[in-house]
Parts: C-alpha cells; structure tokens; sequence
C-alpha cells in the first residue's frame, strides 16, 4: 500500500432533511387533525458528491471538493462539515444563491424517498471561469455524478471538464439517477456520453431499473463496456455488489450490519472504492494495470464502508480509524 494521490470530486452538497423525534401527525376517525399538527426536521449535510467527498477524506485520501456552497445557513454548515472532515474547500466558490434542500422520508427498511427544493439554487450554476480556477494537474482522480451532471447550466460544464482532464487522470462517474426531479430519458440520453469519458461507473441496482427496465444486469453492464467505462460496479444493498472489468465480473457480497438508514450508502462505497484503487497505485490512468482480483478487494473494502454507514443515522461515512476498529479482513470475492 501507498499513500494515495489527491482525488478531486465535484458536485453537489444538499441539506438533507429528516423528520425529527419530535414529529407527530395528530388523527381524527378521518384522518390528519389540522389542530396541533407539527413537523420537526433534523438537516444534515449531504449530496452524493459532497457525501463521497467526505468518506474519501475520512478514510485518509487527500480530497478536494469542487462545489458552489451558498452563504445561507445550509451553506456555513456545509463547509464546517467539510472541513471537519479533511476536505480540501480551497475551490469552492461561495455562491450567492440558497442551497438545495432535499426533504427525506425514511420508511421501515432504513430506505429513503426524497421530495427536492431544487429550483435556482447554488449547485447547477457554474460558470466557465468557476470551473477553470481550479488546477486538477495533481489529481489522480475526477470524481463526479448525481444532479450535478444533469441540471443545467453547470451540467454540461461538468461534462466539458471531465472530458478535458481525462489525458492526466481517472474518471470516476457515479449517476445517483433521480427519476423524482430528472426525466429518466434525460440519463439515458446522456449515460452513453458519461461512459466514453469515464474510466469507473458505479451505479444502484436501482439505478439500472430506471434506465435499463428490460435489460439484465450483464447486458448493461456489456453495453456500457462498448460506450466507453472500462470498469463497472453495480451495488446490490445487503446482497453486495457485482463489478465488471471489460467484462470480466466478480461478485462481492454485502457484510451484514444492523441498518438505521441507508442514506449515503452508494456514496460511501464509491469512497472506499476509489480509496482502496489510490492506495494501491491504481488511479491516474486509463485502469491499465487493473486485475479482477484488485476490484474484488476494492470492492470487498467499499462493503464494509458502506455497511458502516448504514449503521448510522444519515450520511455520516466512517474514519479509518472506525473501520480498522470495527472488521477484520474483507470477505474473499467470487470470480464468475
């Protein structure tokens, strides 16, 4: 193992909301009383970006995040949040418009819905000149997904800029589809654009439901082995994750944990994925001198972060120190 060379993400940071314990819905024999009714949130820094960003840095990976975080109170938690965590803020604009607010509805199985307030806010509205302030020479690794690649303007300026830093380093794309606020034609438009630029594209099972409803996994994952992703990982919930490297696949199971939420889960494993490669010497390149048994132990390791985080409330991805203390050798991968 080394130490692992800067990653760079950029997108996003929500102010996820939750319904607090001081909720109630008073009932009448019709339904919701209007008298005494009350909603207490609890908000907690998230955004798939933002999440993955601070997971990268918990687990001792040098991060910087590329986002616009407003000067509104979402905004000063935001980088206190970040910064917190080790996250590199040095260029992140602040943005004169309110944050994103993303409203969250736990059900019973930890599993969340979100309703977005979403409209004219600090995230989308890169410019040119934003994006460019930042050298992205040292990094080994561009990171990014989620709205940040489909809200316009700053969507197809995120587009530009992966595409621009690929010569001198590993793309990493993770789509985080949101078929609540984006059309899911729009990701299915713009997927096959992601994979001729990326080099890792890791999505949900639910995910591919939403663009690839027809299709099994292997299909989709062959087809965006053809569009361009050399690596592919599919995570699965509790039943893990299937990787496919130009179309070799290995199975990772998932590690069992007892699930508060699964908010941030995705994101966490993206973070120990992309730590794990850096730490090995896999990032920087094209995935050249990347084997089927570095992605089982990658992916092994991204588990266990992930599983980590379930077991809390909200995204609250672990330190290192967390993980070192809570499991012992990943579980051994499957080739199939």
């Amino acid at each position: 193992m080394q130490s692992p060379r800067q990653v760079t993400v950029l997108g996003e940071c929500v102010a996820d909301a939750f319904a607090g314990p001081g909720t109630e819905f008073p009932r009448t024999a019709h339904g919701p009383s209007a008298d005494g009714r009350s909603l207490s949130l609890r908000v907690l820094p998230g955004g798939g970006p933002a999440n993955t960003a601070v997971g990268l840095a918990r687990l001792g990976t040098p991060t910087r995040l590329l986002a616009r975080l407003s000067a509104d109170v979402f905004g000063r938690l935001f980088r206190a949040h970040l910064l917190e965590s080790g996250v590199d803020l040095s260029d992140a604009p602040e943005a004169a418009e309110p944050s994103t607010l993303a409203v969250a509805d736990v059900d019973s199985r930890g599993q969340a819905s979100y309703s977005f307030h979403a409209e004219g806010t600090a995230d989308w509205q890169w410019t040119r000149e934003e994006l460019g302030r930042a050298d992205l020479l040292n990094s080994a690794c561009v990171h990014s997904g989620s709205l940040a690649l489909v809200r316009e303007p700053g969507g197809s300026l995120v587009e530009e800029m992966l595409a621009e830093v690929r010569p001198h380093s590993t793309v990493s794309v993770d789509p985080n589809i949101r078929p609540a606020l984006v059309d899911p034609q729009v990701y299915r438009e713009r997927l096959p654009r992601w994979c001729a630029v990326a080099d890792i594209l890791r999505l949900s099972e639910d995910d591919l439901g939403v663009v690839a409803p027809d299709a099994t996994l292997e299909a989709s994952c062959d087809g965006f082995h053809a569009a361009g992703a050399r690596l592919v990982v599919v995570t699965r919930g509790a039943h893990g994750a299937v990787a496919s490297l130009d179309g070799q696949r290995v199975t990772v199971p998932g590690v069992p944990t007892r699930v508060v939420d699964t908010v941030g889960a995705g994101d966490a494993f993206t973070a120990g994925l992309l730590h794990h490669l850096g730490t090995h010497g896999l990032l920087g390149g094209r995935l050249d001198r990347l084997a089927l048994a570095d992605v089982a132990q990658a992916c092994a390791y991204a588990a266990r972060v992930a599983a980590l985080t379930c077991a809390v409330a909200g995204p609250n991805p672990p330190w290192e120190r967390q993980l070192g203390a809570a499991y012992g050798a990943p579980d051994v991968a499957t080739a199939s």
